[in-house]
């Protein structure tokens, strides 16, 4: 029981990172259009922090790098610096003056909580007992969750104070870091990478073995089959989650006339049914029922919640359908079964880095839809921007339908084996 507690008391710190992630993304998404006013930002200057950003190709960058670092250096090694390149970032933020100030921090920013986030989805799988591997992962989503709920509603709150509380919220983001960053310090290595390490070092025969290589992910059959499959049910949900995540207050605000306050607000209970759901049902529910099961409701929910949005119009009843039933199906969305499965997927020695390349390709993506999505909203306008999402929303259900292991209760050690052989 001890040892379970000190399990669940990593887990929680680990997920801290996806916290910093997340609210970082939500607090450039709520402050938007008083950046906006502020440094009189055109439209390509917006997108281009859309994709700069933690969002897109910052994290992207990150990831590829923190992957690969992870697994050669450990899962502990990169919270011994990365947060620290994280609090730099914030506090450019916080004083930018300027729009390449307010553009260098989110860049740093992005890169620090990109090479995060391999680290932690690993970590926290690797240290999960089998049959609760769901629920530890799902901790993490849980943080990532309630990261942007508090960030937008301290946007509610400072909305009076203009851009200053804007500049508060990533202040606030600045202390959880430091905070996070001392926690992460007291947590041990992962013991799966340790065995891993301790066997790599000499076989029974005396020679080295060959560590991963980010060439064997494309040459081994069954890396290859994972990323085929954990790119095609994430990629292509998160360019619709991305894009709102950065910009769905701004598509309120511009599209539906909300207020800055109001588009905040809805978007704090979104988040809000998103954590309830990520609770109720991933963490409760993931290691207990058929994994396949609840990715295709969640992924038909999410369908539904933008059919509302794009047809519907953006009246009352309709946005707060579509608050509703995004909010519930991203609990036990894409995601938060990426997460998992990247983690089960891969053999330990490859597990870091498959997910910072996977990482980087879905950011890349954002980044790229970034960089149009507001001349999206106003060239060809919002319906048919919606049909867009709808269509890469379809296409994440089908392949992950088709595709999605039960891997319950199964030891990380077993699912090597059977992927990779006995001799894994």
């Amino acid at each position: 029981m001890v040892r379970q507690n000190k399990g669940m008391k990593a887990t929680i710190t680990v997920a801290m990172s996806n916290y910093l992630e997340a609210g970082a993304i939500v607090a450039g998404a709520g402050g938007l259009t008083l950046w906006v006013e502020y440094l009189q930002l055109t439209d390509m200057w917006v997108g281009l922090l859309g994709a700069l950003s933690a969002n897109g190709f910052g994290a992207a960058i990150g990831a590829l790098i923190g992957g690969a670092l992870v697994d050669r250096y450990g899962r502990k090694f990169i919270y011994k610096y990365d947060l620290l390149l994280y609090m730099a970032g914030m506090l450019l933020i916080v004083f930018a003056f300027s729009f390449p100030m307010l553009l260098a921090g989110y860049v740093i920013v992005g890169i620090a909580v990109g090479a995060l986030i391999p680290a932690a989805w690993t970590y926290i799988a690797e240290e999960a007992p089998p049959n609760e591997r769901a629920a530890r992962v799902g901790w993490s989503q849980f943080a990532w969750s309630i990261g942007p709920a508090i960030t937008l509603f301290l946007s509610v709150a400072l909305a009076p104070l203009g851009l200053l509380g804007s500049r508060l919220i990533f202040a606030q983001l600045f202390v959880v870091a430091i905070i996070t960053w001392v926690l992460q310090q007291q947590i041990n290595e992962s013991q799966i990478w340790e065995k891993e390490q301790e066997k790599a070092r000499l076989t029974q025969a005396g020679q080295a073995v060959a560590k991963g290589s980010l060439k064997d992910l494309f040459t081994v059959k069954a890396n290859l089959k994972a990323l085929l499959f954990l790119v095609g049910i994430y990629f292509f949900w998160n360019l619709v989650a991305g894009t709102m995540g950065y910009f769905m207050p701004y598509i309120y605000e511009t599209v539906g006339g909300l207020s800055a306050a109001q588009a905040n607000l809805l978007q704090g209970v979104l988040w809000t049914f998103t954590v309830i759901a990520t609770f109720a049902v991933f963490i409760k529910l993931g290691d207990k029922v058929n994994r396949k099961l609840l990715f295709g409701i969640g992924g038909v929910l999410g369908i539904i919640a933008w059919l509302i949005l794009t047809f519907g119009g953006m009246g009352m009843t309709e946005l707060a359908l579509f608050v509703t039933i995004w909010g519930l199906a991203a609990g036990f969305g894409a995601q938060a079964f990426y997460a998992l499965f990247a983690s089960e997927l891969f053999h330990t020695k490859y597990r870091a880095q498959a997910q910072g390349l996977m990482f980087c390709i879905v950011r890349i993506g954002v980044g790229l839809i970034s960089l149009v999505v507001p001349a999206m909203i106003s060239k060809i306008g919002f319906q048919t921007s919606g049909m867009i999402m709808i269509a890469f929303l379809i296409i994440s259900l089908v392949i992950g339908v088709i595709m999605a292991p039960e891997t319950r209760n199964r030891s990380l050690e077993a699912i090597q084996q059977e992927r990779y052989g006995k001799s894994a």
